[in-house]
């Protein structure tokens, strides 16, 4: 029997979590998989699918694999959260709250029923012990890291994870994937929200809001059509808005800059750059921060940091403030395009991921910044 510690590896089917494995098991760990569901198939979620993949790398490398059934935990823990952020007018990113309450919460905790010592997925991420604190850092890969989905995770809940992959690109990873002969050496890397798929966004979420119907219109009030709801639309949106061609206006294509709530208004402009678009303030809500608050913010004052609001972003500077109830002010350096309540602000020191927090407002204070 090995010495070293069993690891329980979230096999999801794709490529990253399968080197994850073949690597473990290669250093001689005690490896068993497990396969979660958290969405049922219904021709869009590809879940059958990546559940044979699963099957079939585990028969490759000789490792036992369970397969969990977490939809009762997603739905409610998860996608209701979704729902709810959206009915306010927000655009929330479920993907955050799967981390969270999922993958390292009810999976944690199933894999410590199942007597693993340690957690292991495939996500492109550090994770580095500093005294009593776990702490996050980028993956090596800069354009696969995904500590932005990870911020929310405590660093407790991480004291029992590993990250095998983090230290290595996309292209190393697949390069032992087929040295290996696993059989998802070149399998696509997956996008977006699993339970959404390929299909049409605005049409999956129709199966559950209701529309609102009410005018698109510019800055002058020039009304140009009609919107199916708020709820249905997010700043900096492009597609979907059905505006042709408009008498008086050039043909550039039309942006959404402003969601009024209270006169359920559209608010379109047709510059990608424009000032309408460009935010150099931030108000979010209560701040989690992976282990304590910076000592900074903590005795009062002010955090000099760089933070992204989405996902494959580059990091930008900022100041962070400290508001009430946990909740922070963040002030950007050059303003940021289309900063989206709802969606997360994530801390950075360097590679360490110290936090993030949900963004609830955002404007343009200074018109004196030029925007990126």
């Amino acid at each position: 029997m090995s010495s070293k510690p069993s690891v329980i590896v979230a096999l999801s089917g794709g490529v990253d979590s399968a080197v994850a494995a073949l690597l473990l098991r290669d250093q001689g760990h005690d490896v068993q998989c497990v396969h979660m569901t958290n969405w049922e198939d219904d021709g869009y979620c590809n879940a059958a699918r990546d559940f044979q993949d699963a099957r079939r790398v585990c028969r490759e490398l000789g490792v036992p694999l369970h397969r969990v059934n977490f939809t009762r935990e997603y739905a409610e823990q998860v996608f209701a959260h979704f729902l709810e952020e959206l009915g306010r007018g927000r655009t929330p990113n479920p993907d955050v709250l799967c981390n969270r309450e999922i993958k390292f919460g009810v999976l944690g905790s199933w894999a410590r029923r199942l007597g693993g010592d340690l957690l292991a997925t495939g996500h492109h991420a550090r994770l580095e012990t500093a005294g009593d604190e776990t702490r996050l850092y980028k993956g090596r890969d800069a354009n696969k890291d995904q500590t932005y989905f990870l911020h929310a995770v405590d660093g407790a809940d991480l004291r029992d994870v590993v990250f095998p992959i983090g230290n290595m690109d996309k292209n190393q990873v697949r390069a032992l994937a087929k040295a290996a002969r696993l059989p998802v050496a070149d399998k696509k890397d997956s996008t977006g929200i699993c339970f959404i798929g390929e299909r049409p966004f605005s049409d999956f979420l129709k199966r559950y809001l209701p529309e609102a119907p009410g005018p698109i219109m510019t800055l002058d009030g020039t009304i140009l059509g009609k919107h199916d709801g708020l709820a249905f639309y997010t700043l900096g949106q492009r597609q979907g808005l059905g505006i042709g061609g408009v008498r008086g206006h050039v043909e550039k294509p039309w942006y959404v800059a402003e969601k009024r709530h209270d006169s359920n208004e559209l608010i379109v402009v047709q510059d990608h750059d424009h000032d309408r678009l460009a935010h150099d303030y931030v108000r979010t809500g209560n701040a989690h921060w992976i282990n304590s608050a910076p000592a900074d913010l903590r005795a009062g004052g002010t955090l000099r940091c760089t933070a992204k609001v989405r996902y494959r972003q580059t990091d930008r500077s900022c100041t962070v403030s400290a508001a009430e109830n946990g909740r922070l002010d963040v002030e950007f350096d050059v303003p940021e395009r289309a900063v989206t309540p709802g969606q997360y602000i994530v801390f950075y020191e360097g590679d360490r991921c110290l936090g993030g927090a949900t963004i609830t407002a955002s404007e343009r204070r200074c018109a004196n910044n030029a925007s990126r």
